[in-house]
């Protein structure tokens, strides 16, 4: 996801990030290096070198940190990237699995009665058109125990 702009609150101490999506907050305290009075914000700005996919704040001591979008949408915990997060998360786990696992991919992808590109797609942490039923099938078949908890925020 690109960020058209971004802008400094001094008030609230909080960068305004606007996507195509919609404008996320992403407070001050959130950056390695964080302004002052003493040392304040002199430029935020879409970073080209990110791809814009990433904003960079100067400080007036020429002092820079950059913040990938990716950071802003889950400080904000949009839906979408935590789902994404969570297919991710039980990708890797797959893939830490399955070099432990005795058991072919050729014999995985029998069990799952599936192709293997769908499987290989499975194994692939970037691809997210997959489903959470799919990875939880895999891992059962790789020996791993997958619980959901759910609990008030």
């Amino acid at each position: 996801m690109k960020i058209l702009e971004v802008t400094s609150n001094n008030r609230k101490r909080v960068f305004e990030v606007g996507t195509p999506e919609g404008t996320y907050s992403f407070p001050y305290a959130k950056l390695d290096i964080e302004p002052s009075k003493d040392n304040p914000i002199r430029d935020v700005y879409p970073d080209p070198e990110a791809g814009c996919e990433a904003f960079t704040c100067v400080l007036e001591s020429g002092d820079e940190d950059s913040v990938h979008v990716d950071a802003v949408l889950e400080y904000n915990q949009d839906p979408r990237i935590m789902s994404e997060l969570l297919l991710h998360n039980l990708t890797v786990e797959a893939l830490r699995a399955l070099e432990e696992s005795k058991l072919s991919r050729r014999e995985l992808i029998r069990r799952l009665e599936t192709s293997p590109s769908q499987f290989y797609r499975l194994l692939d942490p970037t691809c997210q058109r997959k489903s959470i039923a799919q990875m939880v099938a895999l891992l059962h078949l790789l020996g791993r125990k997958v619980e959901l908890v759910v609990r008030a925020s």
